[in-house]
């Protein structure tokens, strides 16, 4: 009998069942119902009233399931980003499409030449930036540091550093770029920014090279700056992540099913707001569910329990058609040694096999207060390593191999063959792990794997410089800065 071919066997990570995210999401339809979230910004409340939903207590919002469902038949279910100067989309938000980028505002940087931990400086979130720029396993940019050396930083107002980080995003790297910031002001700054370098708003708008990372407060919260951000975006028709951050067991149900009705339901609501103000701006689903350690009272991102959320997150996301926002390249561990290396592969080989399109933290050390250049650079070799598997195996006719294994024979020499010179080079190649004998190995210096990471971040931060910003671009963002500050 011929044998039949199927053209390739891919593995698969999977929990939830449809029937399982239905569970989840009528728990969570029924929080919004009876429990309701806060509202503190009048125009959102303006909107959910006019839209049916239910307010009492000067705030407290019950939103119907109606209003909910027609959220998400209004949100678009791909989501774009683009190149700095460029139609071309290079993040494509959709489907099971995985793109990875670093952290933000980390206050602490693990210096690669000396080893020390100390403050950010702008010049390290530069070398930060650049980093990323280079890596091609990175997809977007995130600030990853609050420099110490910006005026304000350490003042009562963000406004000054926030939109230095933009500013220094922009200029360092031609990839998109996921951005936080205080409130709507900084919105307008930022997004003044970005479009004075995509040629106008409406250019920005058709091909967005921006996404705005916001949050609700859990539990069941929306504060009025963190809304007012929310319906900017929405009004620009650009895009958001309002993803929450509920603690098990500290601003959460210590349980991972309860954390994930809360989170889901924070998510809904933020969605709601969001479409009500202009239906059909591009929203991203996420929640940081994560739990306290008891012993420690950090928020856990190295556990087991962080990876079934992750996982849980994400499928209750696509569940909905909604482009997903995870986690990924992240650990508690306070330097970059073997436990940051698992957290790392570990959470890299979740995300992947879960399809989640947007993975941010790569680099994050001592639960996100430090950032590595070390960790951004080990992660990426994970992620070429986690993307071997989950490309699979070919099982078509020439993969098969029958003619080769019948032409060789038994007792027969591969090596010389030609399907074997077609097809050596589709085996991963590492740029850091060693494959060598120990003879060649110690002849060669006998340089553990942290040396040999420590010499290629460094080599890439001092060589590497990004494609430049064109000088009357450079003027508009420095006369924004200075009209804004």
């Amino acid at each position: 009998m011929k044998p039949v071919f199927y053209p390739v066997a891919l593995p698969h990570l999977h929990m939830l069942d449809t029937a399982q995210c239905e569970q989840i999401h009528l728990a969570a339809l029924e929080v919004l119902r009876r429990t309701g979230v806060r509202v503190h910004q009048d125009e959102a409340l303006r909107l959910l009233k006019e839209a049916g939903a239910h307010i009492s207590d000067t705030n407290l919002v019950r939103i119907p399931a109606a209003l909910v469902e027609w959220a998400l038949q209004q949100a678009p279910s791909y989501v774009g980003l683009c190149a700095r100067g460029s139609d071309q989309v290079v993040v494509s938000l959709a489907g099971r499409n995985v793109s990875f980028g670093p952290g933000s505002d980390c206050p602490n940087y693990l210096d690669p030449r000396t080893g020390e931990k100390r403050r950010f400086t702008t010049q390290d979130v530069i070398d930060c930036i650049r980093l990323v720029d280079a890596l091609p396993q990175l997809s977007f940019v995130m600030s990853m540091g609050i420099p110490s050396d910006i005026p304000a930083a350490t003042g009562s107002s963000r406004h000054n550093v926030y939109r230095h980080q933009f500013a220094l995003m922009l200029e360092h790297t031609v990839k998109p770029i996921v951005f936080v910031c205080d409130d709507r002001t900084d919105c307008e700054a930022i997004t003044a920014m970005a479009a004075a370098a995509a040629g106008g708003l409406e250019q920005l708008q058709r091909n967005p090279t921006l996404l705005l990372y916001s949050e609700p407060t859990s539990p069941l919260q929306h504060s009025r700056t963190a809304t007012e951000k929310l319906l900017f975006m929405a009004e620009h028709r650009l895009p958001v992540v309002h993803s929450p951050a509920p603690m098990m067991g500290g601003t959460a149900p210590a349980s991972l099913a309860g954390g994930l009705v809360l989170g889901t339901a924070e998510v809904l609501s933020s969605l709601v707001i969001h479409q009500l103000k202009r239906a059909g701006a591009p929203f991203i689903f996420g929640s940081g569910l994560h739990h306290m350690d008891m012993k420690t009272t950090i928020s856990v991102y190295g556990a087991p329990e962080f990876q079934l959320a992750r996982i849980a997150v994400a499928e209750m996301g696509q569940y909905y058609g909604l482009p997903t926002w995870g986690y990924a390249g992240h650990s508690d561990s306070n330097v970059m040694d073997e436990q940051a290396a698992a957290d790392a592969t570990l959470s890299v080989l979740v995300a992947l096999l879960t399809g989640t399109n947007l993975v941010h933290d790569v680099g994050y050390l001592e639960a996100g207060l430090t950032t590595s250049p070390e960790m951004i650079v080990f992660t990426a070799e994970m992620i070429d390593f986690g993307r071997q598997i989950v490309q699979g195996i070919s099982l078509d006719a020439e993969a098969m191999a029958l003619e080769v294994i019948h032409r060789v024979g038994p007792g027969g020499d591969y090596l010389s063959d030609a399907h074997t010179l077609a097809h050596f080079r589709a085996f991963w190649q590492p740029m850091l792990f060693d494959r060598r004998r120990a003879d060649a190995w110690q002849a060669a210096g006998s340089k553990r794997l942290g040396e040999r990471l420590r010499e290629r971040t460094l080599s890439i931060m001092e060589s590497h410089r990004p494609q430049p910003l064109p000088d009357a671009v450079k003027e508009e963002v420095q006369r924004i800065l200075a009209g804004a500050s």
